[in-house]
């Protein structure tokens, strides 16, 4: 995406900052969507090590309905690698980059811990985007949302894509994610791409482009001798 832009003269003012998850156990038990899947025991990942900001215990599967995801995530994972976020956030403060300058934001994972992250910032935030992406601790999240945190990051606009052939992520996971995070106060674009499995699709790249132009670029800020940073 960074190399997309640059190589087009957009956002040469933005650092962009590509986090790299740690290697950890991922259980990972997957609903088969192809007879494939079955005979190649494309089901699960025997937590093998892999790069993942929190365990994975199941995906894709139709009998999890959204209420219940919370149920299956890894709280200690998602907390630590929240406040690895929250760090290089405050990292990036600290080198003079005003904090509603820095947008948060990924895909499938990243997104999730992203919108997580972003929820729960003790910063005010030019915005946050998540593709691909589902609520993270859901009924943990009124506990979190202290009055300090919702009134600094509730103005925080964020973006969603998501497909609506998505085997993995279910559609109906980031509907629903959309419509808790406009009940907690947030604003929040949620674009559907048809066709789209997990994946990226280009119009959906073209309106991350349009959203981040008008966080970053069209705002009215002076950018000169100061770069703006983008965690992806």
């Amino acid at each position: 995406m960074a190399e997309n832009f640059r190589r087009r003269g957009k956002f040469d003012e933005v650092a962009f900052i590509f986090p790299n998850a740690p290697q950890m156990p991922i259980t990972v038990v997957r609903f088969p969507s192809t007879p494939r899947d079955v005979v190649n025991n494309h089901l699960q990942n025997f937590g093998m090590r892999m790069p993942g900001w929190y365990d994975i215990v199941r995906l894709g599967d139709p009998s999890i309905a959204f209420d219940d995801l919370a149920q299956q995530q890894d709280q200690p994972g998602i907390f630590r690698s929240k406040d690895y976020f929250h760090s290089l956030i405050k990292a990036e403060i600290d080198k003079g980059i005003p904090s509603n300058r820095i947008v948060v934001g990924g895909f499938s994972q990243g997104g999730s811990l992203s919108i997580f992250a972003g929820l729960t910032s003790p910063f005010p935030l030019a915005g946050i985007f998540g593709l691909s992406s589902y609520l993270l601790l859901g009924p943990s999240l009124p506990q979190l949302l202290t009055p300090k945190v919702k009134a600094v990051n509730t103005p925080t606009p964020i973006f969603m894509g998501h497909g609506d052939s998505d085997p993995l992520v279910r559609l109906e996971w980031g509907q629903e994610t959309a419509k808790v995070v406009r009940e907690l106060g947030w604003t929040v674009d949620f674009r559907v791409y048809k066709g789209l499995q997990h994946s990226a699709d280009p119009k959906e790249m073209d309106d991350l482009e349009k959203w981040l132009e008008e966080r970053l670029v069209n705002q009215g800020v002076e950018l000169t001798g100061k770069s703006t940073s983008s965690v992806y």
